[in-house]
């Protein structure tokens, strides 16, 4: 398959039933559960999961989602979402973007952007982020598509 960038991160997912919503698709809202799923995912494979978030008492947090909903997703189609950390400032913010494929037919069925804000988890407030931050996600950032060896550009 074809993307939109290099070296995604890519995970599958299956529509199911409970998808499905009034007018025979996949909710919209579905489909943000499943941006959240793949970001979570990279950063767990990237040693950033929730335990680790809590240990250094902070978090990257939702500030914006930007969606394009480009086709419908039905019950028992097989996707696959691939996620890419496009931007960041090794400080504060780190933009994602995300691309949802039909397995079977390769259409592009979404492309979405969604940008994060370091926060401190026991106040909420926006913190730098720590060490282990910029050299986890430092490792994965992708810009034009090249990912950067050694991290920040």
């Amino acid at each position: 398959m074809a993307w939109d960038l290099a070296t995604p991160f890519i995970i599958d997912l299956k529509v199911t039933a409970d998808d499905i919503d009034g007018l025979g698709h996949a909710n919209n809202a579905v489909y943000v559960a499943w941006l959240e799923r793949s970001a979570w995912r990279h950063s767990q494979q990237l040693g950033l999961d929730l335990s680790e978030y809590r240990r250094l008492d902070r978090a990257m947090a939702v500030i914006r989602h930007e969606i394009d909903y480009l086709a419908s997703a039905y019950e028992n189609d097989e996707l696959q979402l691939a996620t890419w950390i496009v931007d960041w400032d090794s400080r504060l913010k780190m933009t994602r973007r995300f691309q949802l494929r039909r397995a079977a037919d390769g259409l592009t069925l979404l492309r979405a952007q969604t940008t994060f804000v370091c926060i401190e988890l026991s106040s909420g407030r926006p913190k730098r982020m720590p060490d282990e931050f910029i050299a986890g996600y430092g490792a994965a950032i992708c810009l034009a598509g090249v990912p950067i060896p050694g991290g920040a550009p």
